[in-house]
């Protein structure tokens, strides 16, 4: 049985996109990708952390805390959120990348760079 893996994207219009595809490649409107993500474990790790301080926080504004106090926390949160995406991006680099170069993948390169123009704004 083949292994599927599900991507969430942002569209142009902030939509999320959700695709699925099998764990030996597949092909997207004319290219195939092959995707090993050898950091999957450590980014769901990080993101169940993330989501859990979130959760703290949430509670710290139903109580009233101090506002400062629950915007240093948001300002932890976005910055853990960063670090998540940067070993994302790292991941897809090296693996996916690397893929689509050695198979001269020219989309999965401008996809790339639609990526990246988001996730640094």
């Amino acid at each position: 049985m083949e292994e599927r893996h599900t991507h969430i994207h942002i569209g142009e219009n902030g939509e999320l996109i959700e695709h699925s595809h099998g764990g030996s490649g597949h092909n997207h409107e004319g290219h195939i990708h092959g995707h090993v993500h050898t950091n999957t474990k450590a980014v769901l790790n990080r993101l169940s952390r993330a989501i859990g301080h979130l959760e703290s926080i949430r509670r710290m504004v139903e109580e009233g805390r101090d506002c400062s106090e629950v915007l240093i926390q948001l300002s932890a949160v976005k910055s853990a959120i960063n670090n998540t995406g940067k070993v994302i991006l790292q991941d897809h680099i090296e693996h996916c990348i690397v893929d689509a170069v050695e198979s001269g993948d020219h989309e999965a390169l401008e996809e790339l760079s639609k990526a990246i123009d988001r996730f640094i704004k």
